[in-house]
């Protein structure tokens, strides 16, 4: 799976308190009419973190030397290589592979844009890296300019487009970062200062909340076990008094 190098950061999420039936159907509705509009079922959030600033790089994109893959992490990673590939033989790899496609056949992928939006989308395991690419197409205010997905770290470039979602590795889920593929420059930077998804992709932000709302209130609401005053008696012991013993005669005394 392919994750950040730091820790995921905590996705902006609207409190479900106060929120009325009516909202949750229009929530659910507005979900619908997106997925039967794209194709699939997608979500906006947006992420903690400082917004970019004009004129400077995203906070998203660091430059290439971060990211530059020393020559200790090469021999490490393969140091780990041969020792896989001598403690399994290929026969047993490939079974293991092919056990895992049939175990987890969904991948939940998010994308990252530089202002801090997250577009999350899932797909088959067996779909292509070019699905993700037709999706963004669809969703990004300027389909017209052209634009590239990459990992990190170390920063890669995703390139091979007929490569598919568990070969690529991002199973059971991946975060992926969005950037225009342009030089330096004002129309650069015009492009990253503006909105990277539609207005009408932009809407559906916080809707997955709303629209489970109601089913989350209900679960709150439900009493907990052990909470409250309890109608079942609660059994009282009685203590067992001692039995008194009367006097008796020795049996040797005789009136």
């Amino acid at each position: 799976m392919i994750v950040d190098g730091s820790s995921p950061l905590p996705l902006k999420r609207r409190r479900f308190t106060n929120i009325d039936s009516m909202e949750s159907a229009s929530a659910k509705a507005k979900l619908a009419a997106a997925k039967e509009k794209f194709g699939r079922e997608i979500h906006v959030f947006e992420t903690e973190g400082p917004s970019p600033i004009q004129n400077e790089v995203p906070s998203t994109e660091e430059s290439d030397d971060f990211y530059e893959f020393t020559a200790e992490d090469y021999h490490q990673v393969m140091a780990t290589k041969k020792e896989d590939n001598y403690l399994k033989t290929r026969k047993t790899r490939e079974a293991e592979e092919a056990a895992r496609r049939s175990r987890v056949t969904k991948a939940v992928i998010r994308v990252r844009f530089p202002d801090n939006h997250t577009l999350e989308v899932t797909f088959h395991s067996s779909e292509t890296i070019q699905c993700l690419y037709d999706l963004i197409m669809k969703v990004i205010s300027r389909p017209d300019l052209p634009f590239y997905l990459y990992t990190t770290p170390p920063k890669k470039q995703i390139k091979d487009m007929t490569q598919d979602i568990f070969s690529a590795g991002f199973i059971p889920g991946a975060i992926v970062y969005f950037s225009y593929d342009l030089p330096k420059g004002d129309d650069a930077t015009a492009a990253d200062s503006a909105a990277f998804l539609l207005d009408e992709v932009m809407s559906l932000k916080g809707l997955e909340v709303i629209a489970n709302a109601e089913q989350a209130e209900a679960v709150q609401s439900a009493p907990e076990p052990g909470v409250g005053v309890s109608t079942v008696p609660f059994p009282i012991a009685q203590t067992s008094k001692p039995s008194e013993k009367k006097p008796g005669r020795p049996k040797w005394f005789k009136m």
